[in-house]
Parts: C-alpha cells; structure tokens; sequence
C-alpha cells in the first residue's frame, strides 16, 4: 500500500484524470465495484506490552484498497455538506466536521458548563464515558434511518446499498491470510459513520431528558445534569433514567453501550461537594440489564 501511495503522491498530476472519472463513474451509477468492498483486517496490540493471550486487549484494523478510501472520502465530503447544509448535523456533536467542532471545543463547552454552574454554587453530575459501539450496526435499521432522518434516496441511496452489500474480509496473522468470510454488519471507515453518528447523536438529544445537557465526540458521548448540593439524589436518578431511555433505543437498535467505560462523576467547588453523601449510583448495565453501581469521583 506504501508504494501504491508513492507512486499516487509521486505522478498525481499524470493519475488525477483517471482517479476523478473512476469516482465520478461509481458515484453517477450508484455502485461500489466488487473488488473495492474487501478488506484485510489485521488484530494489532491496544498497548505494548498487555497480555496478548487476551483476544480483547486487541484492535482490529481493516485495510482497504486505496481506491476504496478515495471513493468513500469523497462520499463522506459530500454527505457532510449535504447535512450541514440542511442543518441535519447535531450542535453538540463533534468529529468529522471541519470548524468549530474540534476537541478542544468540545471540552470548552462542557468545561464551560460545569465552571457556570459552580459560579451559582450547583455541583454536576456527569456521566464521563457513556461509550456506544457503532463501528457496527444492521444495515436493514441505518438505511431506513439514512431514507426517511436524512432524505438520502435515489442514486445516493443505491451507492449506500452496494458500499454496504456483498462485503468480504480475511484476517492476516503471523504472514497468514483467513478464509474470505462475508461481513454482514459494518458501517466502514468514514462515509457511513459519519452519517450514523450524527443519526446517532440526534436520537440521543431526543432520548435524553429537558433537564440534561450532552456532548458527543465520535461514539464518546457525555451526559451531565447540574444541580444543588441538597438535591444530589434526584439529579441521580434522572441521570440513571436518562442513561436507561439511552440503553433502550440503543437495544432496539441492534447496538450496544460499553459499561466497561461509563463512569459517574461529580465536579464542584470543593465547599458543596462535601455536602453530597452519594458514594455510588446505579444505573443499567447494557449487556444483560441487571443493574451496578458505578462510583463517582468527586473534583474540586
């Protein structure tokens, strides 16, 4: 892929006639060819040195053909004017939008919220990670919600349907290749997640209850609820239900939240942060709906 990149890099002025009509041809018929929906998807080490016996501790990265990602780009640059043009991009989601929506405003607006709300003597509840997998999810559900959320149809719908149809992959490991397996639940690794995780991001604004606040970045959503010290275990409570209308359209959605990453917080003034007695909150457990508790850290 390396030297297929130099050559592109090295003699682009020559190949740039050719790659835009190859993009234009499948954009205009609608289709993604055969070969540029297979992937090589090699398990890489999350860190160095962590058990490698532990099939979690891995990362799956899926390498595609370089066509593949020109095509998929530019369907993810015009699906991304097409939203913002029509105000179908969520305010509070962040990621894959090219101004004002970057890390650090994300972090200044709910920074921001939390430092007001401790100017009028409220502590904050957060909800620090409420992780969602979306790297998957059942194409039958994303292309109702892409035609009737975001009116994506005709053409550009029949291009969604062959991206998302009749993909294949292999794992390459230890100089070895799989079998070619089919894949039948992928969102790939731009065009469509952009489009999910705005679908994503709106119906958790809908699910979500009048007196929470949220931010979302990529699939990293956080929640929080901002309130008097004396009125701690109600802003608990609708926190917990908030997560739970959460974990219901999630479910029905065929996707999951990551309870391994969801924590509670409380942030304030150190003065009315002693005044909660709240030392652990419970909310539902997404992967079989028992309830734990999650302790809160407390910040000054």
């Amino acid at each position: 892929m390396q030297f297929h990149m130099f050559l592109v890099r090295e003699y682009v002025d020559v190949l740039l006639p050719c790659l835009t009509s190859m993009v234009n041809a499948s954009l205009t018929q609608g289709r993604l060819p055969i070969s540029q929906r297979h992937a090589i998807v090699t398990p890489l080490l999350k860190k160095a040195g962590i058990d490698s016996a532990d099939m979690a501790n891995f990362r799956p990265v899926s390498n595609l053909s370089f066509m593949t990602k020109v095509v998929e780009r530019a369907v993810a640059n015009q699906l991304t004017e097409y939203l913002s043009a029509n105000n179908l991009l969520p305010c509070f989601q962040s990621a894959y939008r090219k101004k004002q929506h970057s890390t650090e405003t994300a972090i200044l607006r709910v920074v921001s919220d939390m430092l007001m709300a401790a100017d009028e003597r409220q502590v904050t509840a957060r909800n620090a990670r409420l992780v969602s997998s979306i790297d998957i999810v059942d194409h039958t559900i994303l292309l109702q919600r892409l035609r009737i959320g975001f009116c994506v149809t005709d053409v550009a719908l029949q291009w969604v349907i062959s991206f998302l149809t009749e993909r294949t992959q292999q794992i390459a490991y230890n100089s070895k290749l799989s079998s070619l397996q089919a894949v039948w639940r992928t969102t790939g690794q731009r065009a469509m997640a952009v489009a999910l995780r705005a679908l994503h991001c709106r119906v958790v604004s809908y699910r979500r209850s009048p007196q929470t606040a949220l931010h979302v970045y990529a699939d990293d959503c956080q929640i929080y609820l901002s309130t008097p010290a004396k009125d701690a275990v109600t802003a608990v409570d609708r926190l917990s239900t908030c997560v739970t209308n959460i974990n219901d359209w999630m479910t029905a959605s065929r996707l999951h939240l990551n309870p391994t990453k969801t924590q509670i917080m409380w942030l304030g003034s150190s003065q009315q942060l002693d005044k909660i007695a709240i030392r652990s909150a419970a909310v539902v457990n997404p992967c079989n709906s028992r309830r734990y508790s999650s302790r809160p850290r407390r910040r000054s």
